[in-house]
């Protein structure tokens, strides 16, 4: 049985769907004014392991996840999301387009990432701006229900008529006036928007027409509309970032219970930070790398997921290049070996029941690598080795079947600058250059070719395009 940690309780439960059989899952997408970096899609890529897991083990899973094209304020940065600019606006400004097409463009290159990253396609990329009269009704409900009050520049959220408001949080409160500038008009610190109007004397690029005015949605009440619209108002896992647990997923759960009485999600799970040689991420640094930058240096969408399943999904995982560079290595060293078996009917059994007890431990993937690395080097049939391999992948999603059908048993085109360099590495070797033959073999991997050192000679293999 699956295990997992819940965030909301602060333990590691048995994973109990609501109708057997059948799991609803939501996770927190990207607001679209920018590039997604790596440590983004580390959250992605741990909600894509947990739906893998389930899948492999017979879920039928229905999946959402939403795109933020509208009302996430930059004052989130400072401690209070219901401030500043609106991040699509000022991206629209800086860039000289209209905010609708700042979010067209980061949308599709954040579907592109997700796709080259071979993350589960989910039933619904649901953009808020696509669901503007959910969100308004369910505005509505909570006035009705007594739960709003209006200031000089929106309809907010009174927090205090909630017994359990923050239950997921480790912050009591907003520290006010530490960061943000005081909203003398909020009741109570941590009070958040529903519904925020806009500026008398400014014409919004997004902006619609609502009972309290023309304006635009708070940023956490797209989620709670959309997740209920398609999954129902009390479903089973809500995913992402740990950065959500403290505001954003508490005021999910708050106005959301507030009007069905019900469970929001059942199951919270966060993703920790990823750091980048021991810092945080950043633009100002310049750490804040995307996949493109990564591809620009050589490597494959599929060295970054092999990474990602080198840390637990709860622990903050420290991105540096070394480590990218182990892990590419460790991925073409189990290529190499898996293009050269045929695979048998049965695999090995007992090291796929270890694996996904590895899983079934709240997604220890470390340990499910672990296993799968025994296997490999196990004294058993290549055939069943890569029968099970091909088998634990369909939960890592490294793409290691399609490798083998374009990469196995065909003879390798090398083109006559490949073995210029290939020569030149060889001759380098024999002059115990060693540094310029790596520099060699690294220039020959940018072209396409692993070059393998074995005793009876070099092996030169293609690498297969993501």
């Amino acid at each position: 049985m699956l295990k997992l940690y819940n965030s909301l309780s602060r333990k590691i439960e048995d994973f109990i769907p609501k109708v057997e059989g059948k799991v609803g899952m939501y996770t927190c997408g990207p607001t679209v004014y920018s590039f997604a970096h790596i440590g983004n899609f580390r959250t992605y890529a741990t909600a894509d392991i947990l739906i893998r897991t389930l899948k492999a083990q017979g879920m039928d899973v229905t999946y959402i996840m939403n795109l933020t094209d509208v009302g996430h304020l930059t004052g989130d940065n400072e401690g209070d999301a219901d401030t500043g600019e609106d991040r699509m606006e000022k991206s629209a400004t800086k860039e000289g387009k209209t905010a609708w097409e700042i979010a067209d463009f980061y949308s599709q290159a954040f579907l592109d990432d997700f796709k080259k990253l071979n993350l589960t396609t989910p039933k619904l990329f649901a953009k808020a701006t696509d669901h503007i009269q959910e969100q308004v009704d369910l505005v509505k409900r909570l006035e009705e229900t007594g739960y709003t009050y209006a200031t000089n520049d929106g309809i907010y959220f009174d927090t205090s008529l909630v017994k359990k408001y923050g239950e997921l949080s480790d912050l009591d409160q907003i520290k006010e006036g530490a960061r943000v500038e005081v909203n003398v008009q909020k009741r109570n610190p941590r009070d958040f928007a529903l519904w925020k109007f806009s500026p008398q004397d400014t014409k919004r690029h997004m902006e619609w027409e609502s009972p309290w005015g023309v304006g635009f949605p708070g940023w956490h009440i797209e989620c709670s509309a959309m997740a209920m619209k398609y999954l129902g108002e009390s479903f089973d896992i809500h995913a992402g970032g740990i950065d959500l647990k403290e505001t954003h997923h508490p005021n999910e759960i708050a106005q959301s219970e507030a009007v069905t009485h019900k469970t929001f999600s059942k199951y919270w799970v966060h993703s920790a930070f990823m750091l980048v040689a021991g810092e945080r991420m950043s633009k100002s640094k310049g750490n804040n790398y995307r996949l493109y930058d990564l591809e620009k240096e050589g490597y494959n969408p599929s060295h970054l997921r092999y990474l990602y399943l080198n840390a637990h999904y709860r622990q903050e995982m420290n991105f540096t290049f070394a480590a990218l560079d182990a892990g590419r290595n460790a991925l073409e060293r189990l290529q190499n070996m898996m293009v050269k078996w045929q695979e048998s009917e049965k695999g090995a059994t007992e090291y796929e029941e270890k694996f996904f007890e590895a899983l079934n431990d709240d997604l220890n993937a470390p340990q499910a690598v672990a296993v799968m690395w025994d296997m490999v080097k196990a004294d058993i049939p290549d055939g069943e080795k890569l029968h099970s391999l091909l088998k634990m992948d369909e939960v890592f999603g490294l793409g290691l079947r399609e490798y083998y059908e374009k990469v196995a048993g065909k003879p390798v085109d090398v083109p006559a600058e490949v073995q210029e360099l290939i020569e030149m590495r060889q001759m380098a070797r024999k002059n115990k250059q060693y540094i310029q033959a790596d520099h060699l073999r690294n220039k020959v991997k940018k072209l396409g070719f692993d070059i393998q050192d074995t005793e009876k000679g070099i092996e030169i293999k293609k690498i297969a395009s993501e």
